[in-house]
């Protein structure tokens, strides 16, 4: 054994790099042993092996601990009554990790052997350069590489080595490596911002501290900023879809108009911007108010506003469901409707010359239409009937024929309207059957009130339109409650006495002989329309053909005469038109 250490730092530093001293050990591969005195038996950890052969005269407790640099043997693992003798270098042995329980003899075996020194630094300034590391590649051909980093280690004190790296190596190799340390810098910066990363390694690196610094502060920057970046996106999004969506509502809006299709649904929100607020009022009735509003394609419309104390759920549902699959240039078009909360409407196309009975029960200095007009109207409406009775796929019977319900367009062309009491039947079914009436007084058929007149059918609304045409050729109600005998009281007492005696029709009726025979035909065909039997009507399609017909084919029908209803019968029946009249006496046929 040699009398001094052959490494100038006695082998306490093996990782200074090689120096002026030609032997180094290999710091991860070479195990020591520890000798331990300890003043009580140790029997909880397998690392302390007992020293065999020592005589009884001994007190202490002597142990050897083998440690390698993977795991290590600390200051903490020593134990408590335990004091260190000496230490030392010992041989490696192949396949067996050092940390694990060995016998006494494995030990003595490697203390035997000795340790291994290094000349390899040696060689790697001869072939490599001076400070420059190497690595043995075929020991038979003592063939060694170089360090592809270039690295030198510079001496500034004794003990003390520098690392200088230089670019001389490959170039793929240093962008691997400074990529390498920029990365691991990177992530150990952005945990330390949680609190999750406190390791220092690599701390002496340049590119390490700059990935560090990077991933500490300016990569949350960027992170942030680009989840910042990903809601706006998304907000944008969501907006240029809303865009898109409303624009395709606008379109199917129009294009819904445009085909007559069905009723389309609008929110409370959308309605009430329709009529900027409900700010123009058209009427007011029983059902609630009517108000003028304009479509987002620049249509007029009337949107009714249904009354909340009045509302009757199954006559909306009639409405809708009725006059929206209704498509006919005689039946006011029902656009749209609103079911939100407590709020109904219903949006129909806009009429700009309202509803019939202003027209013919208006005072003086009122607009009022010629004979000629009051006539066309009269088959318009007519045709209507006809064509829910006969037209469609299910019978639809009105129940609320008045001139109320007769709107006219711009060019008076009527409308039937109000489809609130209508009911839907097959073709087929002639006879129906209702649990209560329904309609308007003074305009509905006896067979509501009285079932031994007949059974309901389409017949009731043929009854209702012949009290609207007498009333559309007099320009008067029907009902005159000031007059003083039962003649007088109701017209059609009246005109059919007229009629019968071949007496000229007097008054404002007529006031040219081209009206006259019109004004005949629209009687005689009332006066068959009201006929107290169903069976004695004419349907709907006979009516149109009697009105457009030759006057001298129409015979005189039989006289109509009072039936009264009293106030049982009023008040039996509930599902009655808002706007009903106060009359009592109904004629019959």
């Amino acid at each position: 054994m040699p009398r001094y250490f052959l490494h100038s730092g006695n082998f306490s530093n093996e990782l200074l790099g090689p120096g002026r001293d030609p032997l180094k050990l290999d710091p991860f591969f070479q195990p020591s042993i520890a000798y331990f005195s300890c003043s009580d038996p140790i029997t909880d950890d397998p690392r302390y092996v007992a020293v065999e052969g020592r005589g009884c005269e001994h007190r202490e407790h002597v142990y050897a601990v083998v440690r390698d640099s993977l795991y290590g043997f600390g200051v903490k693992d020593i134990k408590v009554g335990c004091q260190l003798k000496v230490a030392t270098f010992a041989t490696a042995r192949d396949h067996k990790k050092f940390n694990q329980a060995v016998s006494y003899g494995e030990i003595y075996k490697m203390l035997s052997q000795g340790f291994e020194l290094s000349w390899l630094y040696v060689i790697c300034e001869d072939r490599c350069g001076k400070g420059r590391d190497c690595s043995v590649v075929d020991e038979s051909t003592d063939e060694v590489r170089c360090d592809p980093q270039n690295c030198q280690y510079l001496y500034e004190q004794p003990n003390t080595v520098t690392y200088k790296c230089s670019s001389g190596g490959g170039t793929a190799e240093n962008i691997i490596s400074a990529i390498s340390l920029f990365c691991i810098g990177l992530y150990r910066g952005f945990m330390q911002n949680f609190g999750l990363n406190k390791a220092t390694g690599y701390d002496d690196e340049n590119i390490a501290e700059i990935g560090k610094s990077v991933g500490r502060y300016i990569l949350p920057y960027f992170i942030i900023r680009f989840l910042f970046g990903v809601i706006a996106f998304v907000v944008l999004l969501m907006y240029k879809w809303g865009i898109r969506h409303k624009s395709k509502y606008e379109n199917i809006e129009a294009f819904l108009q445009e085909n007559t299709l069905m009723p389309i649904r609008y929110s409370y929100k959308e309605i009430k911007h329709m009529s900027r607020g409900f700010k123009e009022k058209l009427g007011q009735g029983g059902f609630g108010l009517v108000y003028k509003g304009k479509l987002r394609s620049g249509s007029f419309v009337a949107i009714k506003m249904l009354s909340k104390s009045n509302f009757n759920g199954q006559d909306f549902i009639n409405e809708v469901g009725t006059i929206g699959t209704i498509h006919h240039i005689n039946v006011v078009r029902l656009i749209g409707f609103c079911v939100e909360s407590s709020n109904r409407a219903l949006v129909y196309e806009f009429m700009p010359n309202g509803s019939l009975d202003k027209y013919i029960f208006s005072k003086q200095d009122s607009v009022s239409l010629t004979q000629r007009q009051i006539y066309e109207i009269s088959i318009g409406v007519a045709r209507e009937i006809a064509y829910l009775h006969e037209g469609c796929d299910m019978q639809i019977l009105h129940f609320d024929i008045k001139p109320h319900n007769i709107l006219l367009d711009e060019n008076f062309i009527p409308k039937v309207s109000d489809f609130g009491l209508a009911r839907l039947y097959p073709i087929d079914k002639s006879i129906i059957t209702l649990t209560d009436a329904r309609g308007t007084l003074g305009y509905m058929a006896p067979e509501l009130f009285y079932h031994n007149m007949g059974r309901v059918s389409h017949k009731s609304d043929v009854y209702s339109f012949g009290m609207l045409l007498m009333e559309m050729a007099n320009k008067k109600r029907n009902f005159n409650p000031h007059a003083d005998d039962s003649i007088e009281l109701f017209f059609p007492f009246w005109i059919y006495n007229e009629l019968s005696g071949e007496n000229e029709i007097e008054g404002e009726i007529v006031s040219k002989q081209e009206y006259n025979n019109e004004v005949k035909k629209m009687f005689l065909v009332a006066l068959w329309c009201i006929q107290s039997k169903p069976s004695d009507r004419p349907p709907m399609n006979k009516v149109v053909e009697m009105l457009e017909g030759e006057l001298e084919n129409i015979e005189m029908p039989p006289k109509p005469f009072l039936y009264q209803v009293n106030d049982h019968n009023i008040k039996s029946y509930q599902t009655l038109s808002n706007d009903s009249s106060e009359s009592t006496s109904y004629p019959t046929g």
